[in-house]
C-alpha cells in the first residue's frame, strides 16, 4: 500500500517512547489495553445478529459446545447480560502510531522529528519542543501496523513468550532476578494512573484486549 492509502485507512493508537523504540527494533508485536467497563465474566466476539462485530457474554450453556473456559463463574443480571463491548480495533485493521513528536521546519517544511530517535532533550538547541503523542497529527505518522488478532483475556494469563512480544527485554542471564513476566508487570503498572490501580493494576488482574500486529512499510 502507498503512504496515501495507509493514511486514508489507518486508525490511531498511542504508544509511549519506550514502546515506540521496541516497535522500531522489531521487539514489540503486541499490546494489551484495558477492557472498559470491566466485564463480570469472559466475553466473546459476536459473529451474527444485530450486534455482530461487538463482544458480549456467550449464552449460558455454550460451554457445552465451546469448552469449559466459557462456563460462567457467576450469575449475571439481565442488564449485564445485554451489555456489549466495541474493541479498539479488528483483525486486518491498519493502525498508525501516535508518538511524542516535534514540528521542525529547519530542514524543510512539514519536517517532523520523533522523541524515540533521541536520547537527549532538544529544546535548548531549537525554537521548538516535544509534543505529547495524543496531539500528533495524522500526516506526521511514520509507523503503520496491521492488526493480526484481537482477543480478550485476563492480564495475568500472559506467558513469558508473550511478555517478550510486548517489548519486554529478555533477562540478560540466569542470575537476572527479573523474569519476563515480572518485568512486564512492572511495565504495565508504570502505565496505570494511581487513581486506577485498584481496578487495572497487575495485581487487580483486569480483563484486557490483546492486540497482535505486524509492522507495515509504507
Amino acid at each position: 500500500m502507498t503512504r496515501a492509502e495507509l493514511l486514508t485507512e489507518a486508525k490511531p493508537i498511542l504508544f509511549n517512547t519506550e514502546m515506540v523504540r521496541a516497535i522500531l527494533d522489531g521487539r514489540k508485536t503486541a499490546t494489551r489495553r484495558v477492557v472498559k467497563p470491566q466485564p463480570k465474566d469472559k466475553i466473546a466476539y459476536c459473529f451474527a445478529g444485530y450486534d455482530a462485530g461487538k463482544w458480549g457474554y456467550p449464552p449460558e450453556d455454550v460451554y457445552e459446545y465451546w469448552g469449559m473456559e466459557f462456563k460462567r463463574a457467576e450469575q449475571l443480571t439481565a442488564e449485564e447480560e445485554n451489555r456489549y463491548w466495541t474493541p479498539p480495533c479488528y483483525g486486518d485493521d491498519i493502525l498508525y502510531v501516535r508518538e511524542t513528536w516535534a514540528d521542525c521546519n529547519l530542514i524543510s517544511p512539514e519536517q517532523y522529528l520523533y522523541r524515540a530517535d533521541y536520547d537527549i532533550k532538544i529544546e535548548p538547541y531549537c525554537n521548538w519542543k516535544w509534543h505529547p503523542s495524543i496531539h500528533m497529527p495524522k500526516e506526521a505518522a511514520r509507523i503503520f501496523l496491521r492488526v493480526t488478532e484481537v482477543r480478550v483475556e485476563r492480564l495475568q494469563d500472559i506467558t513469558p513468550e508473550e511478555c517478550i512480544s510486548e517489548g519486554v527485554r529478555e533477562p540478560a542471564d540466569e542470575n537476572d532476578k527479573r523474569t519476563a513476566i515480572g518485568a512486564f508487570a512492572d511495565l504495565w503498572d508504570s502505565t496505570i494512573p494511581r487513581k486506577d490501580r485498584e481496578l487495572y493494576s497487575w495485581n487487580a488482574n483486569p480483563w484486557v484486549w490483546v492486540i497482535e500486529f505486524e509492522r507495515l512499510e509504507d
